[in-house]
């Protein structure tokens, strides 16, 4: 492994891979645990609240724009402060919302806590990506983050089928309060083991005027935006069939709240196998390579998905092998995407993972929005919808990325 050794470097962490990896695991692991392990009670919770599906949505749905927004925050904040301190501060605001949420008694105060908690979400995520930028060159920062992401991989296989377990035995109530738990640990393993990243803190990073100045030009790197526009549109699939896949198999298909925890385990671990071959391929193939290869994925499950769906063929195993094949491509395009997307600005790698993210979220939210008035008692919203983003991945993969794609000459004017 290869870490960079530049003035102020901090060489605690650098010579703890172990540590980092872990750290990176439960930092972007927070993420699935959100959104993926109530999922199985979301139709439980919508009749418990007595809430319209619109309202239910918003608790996926708000989360994520606040992820969105939250990201903007946190990320010149750690510029300036230091990965360390965001990180300690989201920790701890993020399993207060979580137990605020468990006891609400109202859809209206469920999704209030639910933008608190993808607030302090987005500090748990931005500093993971930063912190790979801290310590490692763009190339080798794809193969540790495909590293984080298969552990990301593990937790999202379990999450489902966790929460599954919980909301039919204990309650969507309880299946709310799981995340907060898996915060608590994770703010306890930060505060124990991980030292700063940031070799060196940018005190003008949250003045606004330098602020915008380093905002338009992450915006205008062409690096920048294909890998961004990778990652927000194969995101917006996969949320597609996050915010969706729950009404879709539980009501329209007739699944258990256990039985949709397995289904969803089992893309979990398409993902988990598509993160263990991204790192074969990159060593194989070069990243956009590596790209253009899982883009062929990702396009044959959502074209498969929405057309078996055309054709007629609803059932369980129509929706779910398409799911595998484009679950797989997502955890090819993810670690590439999020790495390369901050690859170019070693000195501002919090604002270009807090606009990255910020991206990202703005897709998911849309996608939410456009589910929460559509859904209509029929697979076709989710099933269309995802093949509409699987076909814009791999426009972006084909072209953006080929272009644009090689961190290893793309820097920072």
């Amino acid at each position: 492994m290869t870490t960079r050794t530049t003035a102020g470097e901090p060489a605690a962490a650098a010579r703890d891979p172990a540590v980092i990896a872990l750290a990176l695991t439960l930092l972007l692991g927070i993420q699935p645990v959100t959104t993926d392990l109530y999922l199985p009670a979301l139709p439980a919770l919508t009749q418990d609240l007595a809430a319209p599906m619109a309202a239910a949505q918003l608790t996926l749905s708000g989360l994520i724009i606040a992820f969105g927004f939250g990201q903007l925050l946190w990320g010149p904040v750690s510029d300036r402060c230091g990965r360390r301190p965001v990180l300690l501060a989201g920790l701890a605001l993020y399993v207060l919302a979580s137990v605020l949420g468990a006891l609400a008694p109202t859809i209206e105060m469920l999704v209030l806590w639910r933008v608190v908690q993808g607030t302090a979400l987005a500090a748990a995520v931005v500093c993971g990506r930063a912190l790979v930028r801290d310590l490692f060159e763009p190339h080798e920062g794809m193969r540790v983050m495909s590293k984080g992401m298969s552990g990301l991989g593990v937790i999202a296989l379990s999450s489902p089928a966790i929460g599954g377990v919980v909301a039919a035995t204990l309650g969507w109530r309880a299946a709310l309060l799981v995340p907060g738990l898996f915060a608590a640990a994770a703010l306890a393993f930060i505060a124990w083991r991980l030292d700063e990243t940031l070799p060196q803190r940018n005190p003008q990073a949250t003045r606004l005027a330098p602020l915008l100045a380093t905002w338009g030009r992450i915006l205008r790197h062409p690096t920048f935006l294909a890998y961004a526009a990778l990652t927000t549109g194969t995101y917006a699939g996969l949320f597609t069939f996050l915010a969706g896949s729950s009404f879709v198999f539980i009501d329209v298909l007739g699944t258990t709240r256990i039985e949709y925890g397995l289904l969803m385990a089992s893309s979990s671990v398409a993902y988990l196998a598509g993160t263990f071959w991204c790192r074969r391929g990159l060593r194989s193939h070069g990243v956009r390579g590596t790209v253009a290869r899982g883009a062929v994925f990702t396009l044959a499950g959502g074209a498969a998905m929405a057309g078996l769906a055309l054709a007629g063929v609803h059932g369980i195993w129509a929706v779910i092998v398409p799911q595998w094949l484009y679950a797989f491509g997502h955890g090819i395009h993810q670690p590439c995407g999020q790495a390369g997307a901050v690859g170019p600005f070693p000195g501002n790698a919090g604002a270009a993972s807090a606009l990255s993210g910020f991206l990202l979220a703005v897709g998911a939210f849309a996608v939410g929005g456009w589910l929460g008035v559509a859904m209509n008692g029929t697979v076709y919203p989710m099933v269309l919808t995802l093949g509409f983003w699987a076909a814009v991945t791999a426009l972006v993969a084909w072209t953006l990325v080929q272009r644009h794609g090689d961190p290893s000459v793309a820097r920072a004017a």
